[in-house]
């Protein structure tokens, strides 16, 4: 595993993309999709939505998975 960002891509709305994230938080990110039966891209599609305009799609996926495990 790496500290350090890895750019990884997505597809939202039928469009590519991409986020930077830690190894941690995208593994994170996967597993929480698979336990809510969710495809990767369906879940990221739901938290671009409810994102604010002020946060970026991948700070906007850490926040999520923190929240996640805070809220277990």
């Amino acid at each position: 595993m790496t500290a350090r960002p890895v750019k990884r891509s997505l597809t939202l709305s039928g469009h590519r993309t991409s986020v930077s994230l830690e190894d941690e938080f995208w593994f994170s990110f996967r597993e929480i999709a698979e336990s809510r039966g969710q495809p990767i891209n369906a879940l990221a599609a739901e938290i671009d939505a409810a994102r604010g305009a002020d946060i970026g799609l991948a700070s906007a996926i850490r926040l999520f998975v923190l929240d996640y495990y805070k809220s277990r």
